[in-house]
């Protein structure tokens, strides 16, 4: 049997117009596009801007903001014209397996999970940040952090984390909504994205007056920055690598803050469940992309204009909960803001955990129908035919990161995730276009093979722009995957 046997075209047409063995079309255009904002705006902006201005691009870090979004645009494109052409569950999982056969289905499928369910658990990290800011710091450090994560307080007392147990609660309550409905999740989605999408607003305006020129000066990190030091006397940044300052530091930056642009892609998965895919899946997808864009490029200035890009190295200053540290010091008259800004944010995370929760049982249901994972991922609900079981699964292994790793690690991993599945789906277009140039593409991408070699080049220059470390531990993640899949996926691949 080939490691490259692929999955029938018309099959899976004939799949998605039967409604996907019982997920229901409920979703318009509007749904789709707040599903996008949902899932972009949260953790990405809010935490990794501060974290990407801190450890590489300083003020520029807007400019690694235009070159993530470049290849998104480009691998938006090309998720567009699949969503519309394939409108099932599974986004490149899906398509992989059309263009590029069942092993690259496999792989991308793997990759996936570190992009949807790594990122509910980088995000889940990031609401416990923000609760125990609202909460004024009441929730002990040992409970709110990673056993691997430590801080010297003032008085020179270090404190070790335990788990993150605020993280587990938001994740355990979205579940419960995933599993009533997919219809309720998007509309209270649509409530979170109209308040968080109001209140990085009025930070813009308000904090525009607040920028100081200084603090964008010098706009990239010196090739001599010395490295910065915690209360204790511990390196907690080195500018020394090629990817840490001047215009390396602003491509190291893009790789960080490319975790803020997951989201978009993750509408893909729900193109089962849309009432008019072929002309709602794009409008979701680009539109989506678009709105956020031009919110975080002037998101960027504003925050690193207000408060100096080494505050956001700090872990006693602004590592975290960066943008309420912002105003807090910065803006002064504005203190209701911050609070204010803190409660968006964690309603703002809520619906981006909801969204890559949803979006990985979407894929594992996709998965399970084609045989590549076990039948109880794609079970669903007796009463709100939602795929329940592979739900309570998430949980557990997405509460696990939560509780036990820290938010920097799964970030970098995530991005990794979803930087993969951009370069198979630019390369996955064109390579249909060239084998299938007949078929009915209510959405065509521009300008190929140039927009997917773009998407491709660009999304693999910040794959190598990730920390050693983490390309270590995702190529151990993937060669785990290539084990499960030749000791149990290909035997029962419905292929066979």
């Amino acid at each position: 049997m080939s490691l490259f046997r692929k999955k029938d075209l018309s099959l899976m047409l004939a799949q998605a117009e039967d409604g996907g063995k019982g997920l229901k079309r409920t979703l318009g255009a509007g749904n789709l596009v707040a599903l996008g904002v949902g899932a972009i705006i949260g953790a990405g902006l809010f935490v990794r801007t501060a974290a990407a201005a801190g450890q590489a691009a300083g003020p520029a870090v807007t400019l690694s903001f235009i070159i993530a979004a470049i290849g998104c645009a480009f691998a938006g494109l090309c998720y567009a014209e699949f969503a519309a052409m394939i409108p099932i569950s599974g986004s490149a999982y899906a398509y992989s397996y059309v263009t590029m056969g069942e092993t690259v289905a496999w792989i991308i499928g793997w990759a996936l999970i570190m992009e949807y369910a790594l990122g509910a658990a980088t995000v889940s990290i990031a609401w416990s940040e923000y609760l125990n800011k609202l909460l004024g710091g009441s929730i002990p450090y040992e409970w709110s952090h990673s056993p691997f994560e430590s801080v010297t307080d003032t008085a020179g007392v270090i404190h070790h984390g335990i788990m993150n147990a605020p993280s587990l609660v938001i994740l355990l309550l979205l579940t419960l909504l995933l599993i009533k409905g997919t219809q309720e999740s998007a509309i209270v989605n649509a409530v979170i994205v109209f308040i968080k999408v109001a209140i990085v607003i009025i930070f813009i305006v308000l904090g525009w007056q607040f920028i100081k020129p200084e603090n964008h000066t010098p706009y990239f990190i010196p090739a001599d920055q010395p490295p910065l030091l915690d209360a204790s006397g511990k390196i907690v940044a080195d500018y020394s690598g090629v990817f840490k300052h001047g215009w390396g530091g602003v491509l190291g930056g893009a790789a960080i803050v490319f975790f803020a642009f997951i989201g978009f892609d993750a509408v893909s998965t729900a193109a089962q469940e849309a009432k008019n895919p072929k002309r709602d899946m794009p409008i979701g997808i680009l539109g989506s992309l678009v709105v956020c864009t031009i919110l975080y490029i002037l998101f960027g200035h504003v925050l690193t204009g207000v408060a100096n890009w080494k505050d956001f190295v700090d872990p006693l200053k602004g590592r975290e909960a960066s943008v309420a540290y912002a105003i807090s010091n910065y803006m002064t008259g504005y203190g209701w803001l911050a609070t204010a800004v803190t409660v968006a944010i964690l309603a703002g995370f809520s619906s981006v955990i909801l969204v890559m929760l949803m979006g990985q049982s979407r894929v594992f249901f996709s998965m399970a129908n084609d045989g590549l994972l076990p039948k109880v991922f794609s079970d669903l609900h007796p009463k709100y035919r939602t795929p329940y079981k592979s739900n309570w699964i998430l949980f557990a292994f997405v509460g696990g990161f939560a509780a036990f790793v820290p938010g920097s690690v799964a970030g970098d991993l995530t991005s990794f995730g979803t930087l993969f599945a951009f370069v198979l789906v630019s390369a996955g277009i064109w390579i249909l276009r060239v084998k299938s140039p007949e078929m009915e593409r209510p959405f065509k991408t521009p300008l190929v093979p140039l927009v997917p070699i773009l998407g491709a080049v660009i999304c693999l220059a910040m794959i190598f722009a990730l920390d050693a470390q983490t390309l270590k531990v995702a190529f151990g993640w993937m060669i785990l995957g290539l084990v499960v899949y030749f000791v149990y996926s290909r035997k029962h691949s419905k292929l066979n």
